[in-house]
């Protein structure tokens, strides 16, 4: 027998084993964690808590959250956004209605944008009219689609106000529970 043969014996095999098994859960756990920090950065899930998005969002309706798209582009009109700004302590669910240099006001429940009144069949309710507001730079208005006065907090509550850019945290992109696409604005 060889010196090689003869260090290879049970117990050696054993503790090969073992150092080849440790190898095995360290590599998955480095997987498991680079890709719960890839996913973290890219998608996220998010339940709805209120009626603020009445009627295209419910109470308790899961959403699937793109957060990848920050990153390559600004939101547009009609969007569905998450916002989590510090002055809430919490994140909310919201349709961007203007963007920067934009020109918003509400008049007798009909929501201008540059004077320009806008299509919304997805609303709900009778917005309270508002004086027309300046969206200032890397600034969003948003709104819930319920505009029922006192229904949602939103760009037209003057202690939120428009949003920050930094402060949108992604896009919703479909509704998970239950299964549904979200209604976006129509193009004339």
């Amino acid at each position: 027998m060889t010196e090689e043969a003869a260090i290879l014996t049970p117990r050696s095999k054993r503790a090969a084993q073992k150092k080849s098994g440790v190898w095995s859960w360290i590599r998955f756990v480095l997987v498991l964690g680079l890709a719960m920090l890839v996913l973290h950065n890219i998608a996220g899930i998010m339940k709805v808590s209120g009626h603020s998005m009445n009627p295209t969002l419910h109470n308790g309706n899961i959403l699937l959250i793109n957060k990848l798209s920050l990153f390559f582009g600004t939101p547009k009109y009609g969007d569905i956004v998450i916002v989590d700004d510090d002055r809430l302590g919490y994140s909310i669910v919201k349709r961007v209605i203007a963007v920067e240099g934009d020109r918003v006001s509400i008049k007798d429940g009909i929501t201008y944008v540059n004077d320009v009144p806008l299509v919304e069949l997805y609303t709900y309710g009778k917005a309270e009219d508002m004086a027309e507001q300046v969206i200032g730079m890397d600034e969003l208005f948003v709104a819930g689609d319920n505009r029922e006065p006192g229904a949602s907090l939103d760009s037209r509550d003057p202690d939120l106000g428009p949003v920050h850019m930094s402060d949108v945290k992604g896009y919703a992109l479909v509704s998970l529970f239950p299964l549904h696409k979200l209604s976006k604005p129509l193009k004339l």
